[in-house]
């Protein structure tokens, strides 16, 4: 494993852990933000389990690496998803922005470790 890879993981592992924190404890700006989006507010607790189960993953992966191989697909996929979201309800660039970076990283980490 490289270093980039490395680098990649701890990013995305701290990112993705504290979105998903914020999502699963119900902080206004997610519970606003899933309104906005016209998602019941049931998904931004899944959503944000998924996210914490990615980013653990991710940080296991410093031992284990196809375990890092797994949470970085699954963090391809929420960067898929919250993009589609950001596009279907037409959010600006600015908002739509951080989720579209860090599906790019999460992609570059997952080719890394392929």
């Amino acid at each position: 494993m490289t270093i980039i890879a490395w680098i990649l993981q701890g990013l995305l592992g701290a990112m993705f852990l504290m979105a998903g924190t914020g999502k699963v404890s119900g902080s206004n700006m997610h519970k606003e933000a899933f309104t906005k989006w016209g998602y019941p507010q049931w998904f931004r607790v899944v959503t944000g389990l998924v996210e914490i189960v990615a980013a653990v993953l991710l940080i296991v992966g410093y031992w284990y690496e196809s375990v890092a191989l797994i949470g970085a697909a699954m963090l391809v996929a929420i960067g898929i998803g919250g993009v589609i979201t950001h596009i279907r309800v037409k959010d600006t660039f600015k908002d739509s922005a951080m989720i579209a970076i860090l599906g790019v990283l999460a992609i570059v980490l997952l080719i890394i470790l392929l």
